[in-house]
């Protein structure tokens, strides 16, 4: 072997610069997460989606660029997890009103009166309304931020169609397509009462009930059961509101079962 030959042996066997190591990549931080969501949260609350940016996010949550991206490859990321996140609240809401229903009729029902508390119901939040509206807004645009909290909200109702169908209470559907109708249904009756603010919440749980159910192939007089109920249901609340009592939790629940005190006392905290 010539010398200029063993010279580039020993210099690719015995390297002449600094040996380099490679930088650890530090794991996702929990907290970090949640400080980047609630920071994005109350951007979208104040300036919508459009007002929502990666620099003003970490302005406010006081994080580096570098922390951003180690926990979302994108904004778009981000903006999905947090309508995930804002959409938590309502799943829980929509299951504890379900979880009362002794069937799976009566607890489609359940959730169809919970999604047009949206519109009617003074305790719901109004970010919660303003939350949906930003998610209607940015489906046309970018399905994809918004199907995860989407699929969230209808992941209850489609338990509980399979459950019924399994039972023979519906007939003839596909869980998943019916939910998103019955979804398409609520959502359209809810806009519309955001916008005039003339239909009566009685009128309107009528018409998305016996609509929703006769869809699924129930049994019509397990329909008109079920829409007597929730007027009765609808009754109570307001009656005890106007009175300004009967506010816990614990006879809100009964109330909205159709719980009526055999000797028609008032409820838990009424005198």
């Amino acid at each position: 072997m010539t010398d200029q030959g063993d010279s580039v042996a020993r210099r690719h066997a015995y390297p002449s610069g600094p040996a380099t190591r490679p930088r650890n990549k530090l794991a996702p931080d929990p907290n970090v997460r949640r400080a980047i969501v609630a920071a994005a949260s109350q951007t979208i609350r104040e300036q919508g989606v459009q007002g929502l940016s990666v620099a003003a996010v970490l302005d406010r949550a006081k994080l580096s660029t570098r922390a951003f991206y180690r926990h979302f490859k994108s904004k778009d990321q981000l903006v999905a997890a947090v309508f995930l996140e804002l959409t938590r609240n309502e799943v829980l809401r929509l299951r504890t009103k379900m979880a009362a229903a002794s069937t799976p009729a009566s607890a489609v029902a359940a959730w169809i009166e919970g999604r047009l508390d949206l519109a009617f119901d003074e305790n719901i939040e109004s970010e919660l309304r303003q939350v949906s509206l930003e998610a209607k807004a940015t489906v046309s645009s970018s399905p994809a931020l918004v199907s995860p909290a989407y699929n969230a909200i209808l992941e209850p109702l489609i338990e509980r169609l399979d459950r019924g169908l399994e039972l023979g209470v519906f007939h003839d559907i596909l869980p998943a397509i019916a939910a998103k109708s019955i979804h398409g249904v609520v959502w359209g009756q809810a806009q519309r009462q955001w916008a005039t603010g003339h239909s009566e919440r009685a009128d309107v749980r009528k018409r998305a009930l016996r609509f929703c159910m006769r869809g699924l192939g129930v049994a019509p007089e397990t329909i008109e059961q079920i829409v007597a109920r929730s007027a009765h249901a609808t009754r109570t609340l307001a009656e005890a509101e106007r009175g300004g009592c009967c506010r816990s939790r614990e006879w809100r629940r009964k109330a909205g079962d159709g719980y009526h005190d055999p000797h028609g006392r008032a409820g838990p905290g009424c005198r």
